[in-house]
């Protein structure tokens, strides 16, 4: 940077920014650069934007997160990024509905509707069909939409994408059949089509009126596929994930972690606030795995994490990837133990140990009130969990203590100098001392 010394005011004169990548550059007089030289004006007027928007965010944060949203509409990226920021600040956004569902994202009271311009497969023409369809009335099924819709705009990719983001759901949840009713419905839909183009019509069309209102006529029922089973839940967001980029109906790991809280787990985007080195857990879908070979020809593996609250790239080294290889597969979800590196200012989890959430298991010991405050109790109970620990910084079973009084009651967690490494063995010796000691899976 330029060193400036001296100036004098040459009163008005035209002040040209010659374009550099990092610095704003304004020649003097003289010919020598002033570099950074920022005028106010400019800084004034990106200080009075910033102040604007932290307003509009802290007062209004459904219609600012819903602004930003539908100006991200298409980037993906963006929009799940903007998804997790609303996570962060107790915003649901809806999945979008195709009855309500605008072409941008929408506020409806405390949430947010997904907009159809971010649904991918789905072009501006396909979205303008949607809503002129939909002023004529609320679409009814599947086949009222296919029947109503031109499917030359919104052809079998972007039906399916509709499904699968579960646009549909509110007409009929089963998003597996409506996958199967497609192949019946399309060629129904589009011989409908062809026959008003020619303008016949057959007997079948218009059948007899309702009971209700015998004036007025009944269209024929769109065909159906033989009833199958919906997706499992696991299946249905995998699914979402695919084929929209990111989930929509809610995070697989979202209800596992009320189960796993007792093992203090820490989301994802928290770890940029964590000290480098600092030891951490975490619950973890597997999205990207690169396997290495090392100059020792030695294996090695860089991986992307994701929880609800965001993604994080890890690294298994040599020394822990044969006892880990199994568990390294994509979309495997995993409990990880490992600290915090920070890299070219990114954060990063260097993985120690992991283990499938299934897996995951902790020691529940009960207690009575007079039992829970007994001296020798508890020291018997130390004695026993220290004798257990195993190898430094192998224990990871956690020790639950609970206590009954009537008919409350209370969970203590255990430290982690009480962890231990075997959890069946510690059991054992629990119950060997007359300790009310059990083994659980915190997921079933």
């Amino acid at each position: 940077m330029t060193k400036i010394l001296t100036r004098h005011s040459l009163g008005k004169q035209p002040c040209y920014d010659i374009g550099l990548a990092k610095d704003h550059n304004f020649v003097l007089e003289n010919g020598l650069v002033a570099s950074n030289c920022f005028n106010k004006s400019h800084s004034t007027a990106y200080a009075y934007i910033t102040y604007q928007t932290a307003y509009l965010k802290a007062n209004y944060p459904v219609e600012y997160m819903t602004a930003l949203l539908s100006a991200s509409s298409d980037t993906k990226e963006k929009v799940e990024k903007y998804r997790e920021n609303c996570q962060k600040m107790n915003i649901d956004v809806n999945p979008p509905d195709i009855n309500l569902s605008d072409k941008d994202f929408t506020p409806v009271r405390k949430k947010i509707l997904f907009g159809l311009l971010a649904v991918p497969n789905l072009g501006e023409g396909a979205i303008e069909a949607i809503i002129k369809a939909r002023v004529e009335g609320k679409f009814k099924s599947l086949g009222d939409f296919c029947r109503r819709i031109d499917l030359q705009l919104v052809n079998r990719r972007a039906l399916e994408t509709l499904i699968y983001s579960g646009a549909f759901d509110n007409l009929n949840s089963n998003r597996n059949q409506l996958l199967h009713d497609l192949d019946l419905i399309i060629p129904w839909a589009q011989k409908k089509a062809k026959d008003r183009d020619s303008g016949q019509m057959s007997i079948f069309d218009l059948q007899a009126g309702t009971t209700e209102n015998p004036e007025e006529p009944k269209l024929e029922a769109a065909p159906s596929a033989t009833p199958v089973p919906d997706f499992s839940l696991q299946d249905k967001l995998k699914l979402e994930k695919e084929h929209l980029g990111f989930y929509l109906s809610q995070h697989p790991l979202k209800a596992l972690k009320q189960s796993l809280h007792l093992l203090s787990p820490i989301n994802l985007s928290d770890l940029t606030t964590e000290k480098a080195r600092k030891k951490i857990s975490a619950v973890v879908i597997v999205t990207e795995v690169k396997k290495h070979t090392t100059k020792n020809n030695t294996q090695m593996a860089f991986l992307s994490f994701e929880d609800p609250s965001g993604t994080v790239e890890a690294v298994v080294f040599p020394e822990s990837y044969n006892r880990l290889e199994a568990y390294l597969e994509k979309d495997n979800h995993l409990m990880v133990w490992g600290k915090v590196e920070y890299r070219d200012d990114r954060v990063q989890l260097i993985v120690e140990d992991a283990e499938p959430i299934e897996q995951v298991k902790c020691v529940q010991v009960e207690f009575t009130p007079d039992e829970a405050i007994g001296s020798d109790r508890q020291i018997n109970l130390k004695v026993i969990l220290q004798e257990h620990s195993g190898e430094r910084n192998r224990a990871k079973v956690p020790v639950i203590a609970i206590i009954h009084n009537g008919q409350e009651r209370y969970l203590v967690r255990l430290g982690e100098k009480f962890w231990v490494q075997d959890a069946a063995a510690t059991v054992e010796s629990l119950q060997n001392a007359y300790f009310t000691a059990t083994l659980k899976t915190l997921v079933s």
